[in-house]
């Protein structure tokens, strides 16, 4: 765990709020994620099934949670699976959590190891008449590989086919799309891990340096503070930003040129998700300020509209509708155009094509149900962008907001936006600034975040 610890009480409360939506006489079960395989007989690290992560802050392979709220024996009602640590497999692969340490990250009392799975199983699922069995569904994923969980549906089926299967993962995404204080907290420590990181970067881009070279400089920023990338990170320059999802990283910074940064912490499994975009010389071209501005505008409009009770695909009609004017505003559009249309193929697409923003949380896109109105709580990016294919650049700016009852809450309002800011930042490198050197940090970051429920 390279993480501070994280005040129990979130998982214990994030539990007991599911056990609330759970009819009578049920159970659910959350498997951890398999560890991939690599080639030959590597495998990758793990990542983090995020909803056992957000009822237990166990981040170890092969664990179990199971929740039976009215099982006969109190001590079944919370029942957590680990692998139970040898002198083996911690000679091969370090450290496995003792019980004693599970109890303290988790809050659950009852911690068995994984052999007694079976056993205690088969009893709670001959006194439940309906188990609440977990996917990963998300409506924009594609699902080719059979997970764990997916595994473990099938042979639970197979065993106990006249119970009632239900899916968890609807409650689930009813629970974590709302972000208790404690998880806003933790996601300010990823935004302020970013920040930390931008900042390095806007202090060693120069012309001829390598789009993996400022991929480096997040990475030690990221890394020295017990984090990692959220994502795969876009370190795109000139023609590379016009392709949504570049990861390749490996062109050359040229004199003129605009670097789009999609680049972001995580911490805690908590993430972030930031974009910025500077001029690789430290100064923006007429041209390219006149469209970084148009774009700062339609982020500074859509993070006023991140309202509760606002749908999210009218928040999205209100990005368009702004993407339209400045497009007409920067000569890229005509009214013309926009008048003989194809309603179903809107003209500003050529220019701006992506939705404004998702939700972010233990996942980069969190789950949540996008047909409904948005509520206080929900935790969003607001990312609006302008793709100039034929000049050779676009600009994405992205922040994160927390949206609230007294108005949106910019998550990343200290991290440099402005032109003019991001131009002076650039022009005042330290002469004596080393990339590889140390560098006071933002304040939240060199004294800690007490992860605590205060």
């Amino acid at each position: 765990m390279h993480h501070e610890p994280i005040d129990p009480q979130l998982f214990v409360s994030n539990r007991e709020r599911l056990k609330r939506l759970l009819p009578s006489n049920s159970l659910a079960v959350i498997n951890a994620n398999d560890v991939p395989p690599a080639n030959g007989d590597g495998t990758l690290a793990m990542i983090p099934n995020s909803d056992l992560f957000y009822l237990t802050g166990i981040a170890q392979e092969q664990t179990i949670l199971v929740l039976d709220p009215e099982a006969d024996d109190a001590k079944h009602r919370e029942l957590l699976f680990l692998r139970e640590p040898t002198a083996e497999n911690e000679l091969w692969e370090g450290h496995k959590l003792t019980k004693a340490e599970a109890r303290k990250i988790s809050g659950i009392q009852s911690i068995q190891w994984l052999s007694e799975f079976p056993r205690l199983f088969h009893r709670l699922m001959c006194e439940c008449e309906r188990v609440f069995l977990n996917s990963n569904e998300h409506y924009r994923a594609v699902i080719e590989v059979e997970s764990r969980e997916a595994r473990f549906v099938a042979e639970t089926v197979r065993r106990y086919p006249l119970h009632d299967h239900r899916r968890l993962a609807p409650l689930m995404h009813q629970l974590r799309a709302i972000k208790s204080p404690l998880e806003v907290a933790l996601i300010r420590k990823a935004c302020d891990l970013t920040a930390a990181g931008f900042l390095r970067a806007l202090k060693f881009l120069k012309p001829g340096v390598r789009e993996t070279e400022v991929e480096a400089e997040f990475a030690h920023e990221f890394i020295r503070h017990g984090s990692q990338f959220a994502y795969l990170p876009i370190i795109a320059t000139g023609v590379n930003a016009c392709c949504l999802h570049y990861v390749s990283n490996s062109s050359v910074c040229r004199e003129g040129e605009l670097l789009l940064l999609d680049v972001a912490a995580s911490y805690a499994n908590y993430n972030a998700d930031m974009t910025r975009t500077i001029p690789v010389n430290g100064r923006f071209t007429r041209r390219q300020k006149q469209i970084y501005n148009a774009v700062l505008r339609m982020l500074r409009r859509c993070i006023e509209g991140l309202t509760p009770g606002k749908k999210p695909q009218d928040w999205q009609k209100e990005a368009e509708q702004l993407a339209e004017q400045e497009l007409v505003d920067l000569g890229l559009l005509t009214m013309r155009q926009i008048s003989r249309q194809d309603p179903d193929q809107p003209a500003f697409k050529k220019y701006f094509m992506h939705g404004v923003g998702h939700p972010i949380g233990l996942g980069v896109h969190d789950p949540a149900n996008m047909t409904q109105p948005m509520q206080a709580g929900r935790v969003m990016t607001v990312e609006p962008a302008i793709y100039v294919r034929e000049e050779g650049f676009a600009v994405r700016l992205e922040n994160d907001v927390l949206v609230t009852e007294k108005g949106p809450v910019d998550l990343m309002a200290d991290i440099p936006i402005e032109a003019d800011e991001i131009e002076t930042l650039m022009q005042d490198r330290p002469k004596s600034f080393s990339p590889n050197g140390q560098r006071r940090l933002s304040a939240p970051i060199e004294r800690g975040l007490v992860l605590t429920g205060r």
